[in-house]
């Protein structure tokens, strides 16, 4: 488990379904610890993106493409990314369950997607006070 001993790995959870995340930015973990407070039923394993076996389990993407949203691979194999991913979420996980009707407003994904990257692409500035790594630098926005 890269980066995070309180977050379950792959290995602990081999039948989970897999949230890969950026690891180095200090608010996608955040979310992702309160992501997995909410797995009251262990469904979940967690993997940073700048872990090695990445490469292994997306093969075809690169670490820019992987740096643009959270991924989770579902135990049927299919892949959901950034605003699908959290839709799914919201199917998957009980405690989520409140904004599954929201997130799946007819027509809504368009925007959803929208407000996910505009989080996405900014998400070091939330985190920037306890960051003293270079790794709060990502698409010419510079560490304040």
């Amino acid at each position: 488990m890269s980066g995070n001993a309180a977050l379950p790995a792959r290995e602990h959870r081999p039948d989970a379904e897999l949230v890969i995340y950026d690891g180095q930015c200090r608010f996608c973990l955040s979310q992702m610890r309160l992501l997995h407070a909410t797995d009251l039923t262990r469904r979940l394993a967690f993997l940073s993106l700048h872990d090695s076996a990445c490469n292994a389990l997306l093969p075809e993407m690169s670490v820019e493409q992987r740096m643009e949203a959270m991924i989770v691979l579902g135990r049927d194999g299919r892949r959901h990314a950034g605003a699908r991913a959290v839709r799914y979420l919201s199917r998957r996980l009980p405690a989520l369950w409140i904004l599954a009707p929201l997130l799946h407003i007819p027509g809504s994904l368009p925007f959803w997607e929208n407000v996910y990257g505009r989080i996405a692409r900014v998400r070091y500035r939330f985190g920037r006070v306890d960051c003293d790594s270079g790794a709060c630098q990502v698409r010419g926005y510079p560490h304040v």
